[in-house]
């Protein structure tokens, strides 16, 4: 049973109304297969599906990254790497089934695979609790990030994960602790690190394993630092205002694109990545291969150095300047004694030496 959103209703009708003319064994009982009236359906759902697509505002995007039938880690883990061994536990608590990772191969090059997992039905979501990682699921990465920079492996990931996880449990074990500690790893590494952002990229549960040295995304994903709805009930005191937060927030894959915080976007066949996922892995897969070959091309050092200048040119459109530029406006104004008064402080060694020598001159010449 296929699912469809909100604003697909023309799209389902159509979609129906196809799949009975496609079904001889209608309501109706036995009957001839209408080829041209198909054929005439299908043209009309993909012309919808493009006029709907092509205009879709940042919070019809936002419940395109959510989909019940996107494409998630495990799906990509199992057909674009080969010898895939998964790797469990962080040598400290236990195990996060949220994220999976292990060592495996990419077109005979040995990579190490990191995935946020959110599950594809309702026991393997409460299984990998909806993707939302533990403090355990961050140092488990940490350990297997380590390793592959010890052996110069490179690193994919694969972020889907409405953020990480907020329970008392998880902050007692040192929640923010182990993203800092992630997003730290993440920056040293001197091997290749390619993210990829397949969903949601949400908060710091997304930024921990997107610290890397090309971060790509999925036309219609969305990364941002809160939830739409979040945002919507912080800033406005209404969760319903969903579309003026997305729009605001800027978490479109467009949006980032302009702004510098990704570098690639990977398109979306017609309607979603749910509707051909051979398509994606195709789309994927070739734009892995294309960074992950760019990377090769640096030594150790190099990589290091890119990874840092893009994340630190990020919002700084003209890039580093020695000299620090100060908009008049943005500077408080002073009146004419308080101007006085902060010359006098900032000189008031010389001041004083000069008030000391006139007092000494005064009782001189009076003596």
């Amino acid at each position: 049973m296929k699912n469809y959103l909100g604003f697909e209703n023309e799209i389902k009708n159509l979609e129906v109304e196809l799949d009975k003319l496609k079904d001889p064994y209608n309501q109706e009982g036995l009957s001839e297969v209408n080829t041209e009236k198909i054929s005439k359906i299908q043209s009309e759902i993909d012309s919808k599906l493009r006029e709907v697509y092509s205009n879709l505002n940042s919070w019809q995007k936002t419940q395109v990254a959510r989909h019940e039938d996107r494409p998630k880690s495990k799906f990509f883990i199992e057909n674009l790497f080969k010898e895939f061994v998964p790797l469990a536990g962080d040598r400290f608590y236990g195990e996060d089934k949220s994220v999976l990772a292990g060592f495996a191969k990419f077109d005979k090059t040995s990579v190490l695979v990191i995935g946020q997992e959110k599950g594809d039905d309702l026991d393997t979501r409460i299984k990998r609790n909806f993707g939302m990682m533990r403090p355990e699921g961050y140092r488990k990465t940490i350990r297997l990030m380590k390793l592959a920079d010890k052996f110069n492996i490179p690193i994919i990931l694969f972020i889907d994960t409405p953020g990480a996880y907020p329970g008392v449990g998880a902050e007692e074990r040192g929640q923010a602790e182990a993203i800092a500690k992630s997003i730290e790893c993440c920056m040293e590494l001197k091997v290749p690190t390619i993210s990829i952002i397949i969903g949601e990229g949400g908060s710091g549960g997304a930024i921990a394993l997107a610290s890397s040295n090309k971060v790509l995304m999925f036309e219609n994903a969305i990364y941002s630092v809160i939830s739409p709805e979040g945002c919507a009930t912080i800033l406005w005191r209404d969760p319903k205002k969903t579309l003026e937060a997305a729009e605001a927030m800027k978490l479109s894959s467009k949006d980032l694109l302009k702004l510098g915080v990704i570098d690639e976007i990977i398109t979306e066949p017609v309607g979603g990545a749910h509707r051909d996922r051979d398509l994606c892995l195709d789309r994927i897969k070739n734009s892995i291969n294309k960074n992950l070959n760019e990377l090769k091309q640096m030594d150790r050092e190099e990589i290091f150095l890119q990874r840092k200048n893009k994340f630190l040119s990020i919002g700084r459109s003209k890039g580093f300047s020695t000299t620090l530029e100060t908009d008049e406006n943005l500077v408080m104004k002073e009146s004419l004694l308080q101007k006085i008064v902060s010359k006098i402080k900032n000189f008031k060694i010389q001041i004083s030496v000069i008030f000391f020598l006139i007092i000494l001159g005064i009782l001189y010449y009076a003596l």
